[in-house]
C-alpha cells in the first residue's frame, strides 16, 4: 500500500503529523495504489512525488511557488512544479516564466528549464495537485491532494515568518476562496494567471509577481533584522544572490 508518510522525508513528516492522520489522507493513499495497480503512468514516477519537499527542507523555504498539477507528457514532471529535468524541451508555461523573469528582472533565459538549483536556494515548487494520469490533465484533482498542500501551506503560515508565496493559475484563485492559508502572514502577491496561458507571460497582467516576491520577502528579512544585501536597479530594490537571481547551469 502507498504510504504517503513514509515517502515524506523526516522534516516534512514531523511537521504535517497531525494531518498525516486524517482519514482523506487513506483514502488518497488507497485512490493512488489503485492507479499504480491498475498500471496506469502516473506523472511524477512514483519515487519522485516528494521531490519539492525532499529538494527544499522545510526550515530553510524562503518563497513558495504553487502550481496545478504535474506536467501530463512522458519525461516531463519530477515532482517540482514547472520543472523539467536537462534535455527536455521547456514547455510553454516555463518559457512564460522566464520570459517574465528576462523582462522584469533582466535575467538572461537558460538553455533548459531545470529548477533544481532554484529549490536548492530555497524556493518550495510545489503543485496543489502532487500526481496526474499520462495524458489526461487535472485527472488527480478532488482526491486529497488539495486538502494536503493547503495544510502544507498553512503549517508554513503558522510556523514561518517572511515566507513568499507566488500562487498561479484560476486553481489557485479557487484555493484563496476557500482557505484561509494565505494570510498577511504568509504574503500573497496578487494572484496570477497560469503562465501557459495564450496570454503569454505574467507581465500580461502587469503583476510582476516574482519581484514582487522577492521585494516582500526582502521587506520581511529587514524587519528581523535578517535581511540580505540588496540593490537598487530599475528603480525597484532587487536581493542580490535570492534564488529568482541565481540559475546555474544544470
Amino acid at each position: 500500500m502507498f504510504n504517503i508518510e513514509t515517502a515524506l522525508n523526516p522534516g516534512w513528516q514531523k511537521a504535517l503529523n497531525s494531518e498525516l492522520n486524517k482519514p482523506y489522507i487513506k483514502e488518497l493513499e488507497s485512490f493512488l495504489e489503485a492507479e499504480y495497480s491498475a498500471h496506469k503512468t502516473v506523472y511524477p514516477p512514483r519515487s519522485e512525488l516528494f521531490s519539492a519537499f525532499d529538494s527544499t527542507p522545510l526550515k530553510k523555504v524562503r518563497v513558495v511557488i504553487i502550481g496545478q498539477d504535474p506536467y501530463h507528457g512522458e519525461g516531463q514532471a519530477h515532482g517540482l512544479c514547472f520543472s523539467v529535468r536537462p534535455g527536455v524541451r521547456v514547455p510553454p508555461s516555463l518559457r512564460n516564466i522566464f520570459k517574465e523573469l528576462h523582462s522584469d528582472l533582466g535575467i538572461t533565459t537558460p538553455a533548459h528549464g531545470y529548477l533544481q538549483s532554484w529549490a536548492e536556494q530555497g524556493v518550495f515548487l510545489l503543485n496543489a495537485t502532487l500526481s496526474v494520469e499520462e495524458g489526461r490533465a487535472a485527472s488527480h484533482q478532488k482526491q486529497g491532494w488539495e486538502s494536503f498542500t493547503d495544510a502544507v501551506i498553512q503549517h508554513l503560515n503558522d510556523h514561518r515568518e517572511g515566507v513568499g508565496i507566488c500562487p498561479t493559475g484560476a486553481a489557485m484563485h479557487r484555493k484563496k476562496g476557500r482557505s484561509s492559508i494565505l494570510t498577511a502572514t504568509l504574503f500573497s502577491p496578487p494572484l496570477t494567471p497560469h503562465p501557459s496561458r495564450p496570454t503569454g507571460a505574467f507581465s500580461a497582467v502587469d503583476t510582476s509577481p516574482l519581484s514582487t516576491t522577492t521585494y516582500v520577502t526582502r521587506e520581511r528579512r529587514e524587519s528581523t533584522g535578517r535581511s540580505p544585501r540588496s540593490r537598487q536597479r530599475g528603480g525597484r530594490r532587487q536581493v542580490l544572490h535570492f534564488a529568482f537571481l541565481t540559475f546555474p547551469p544544470p
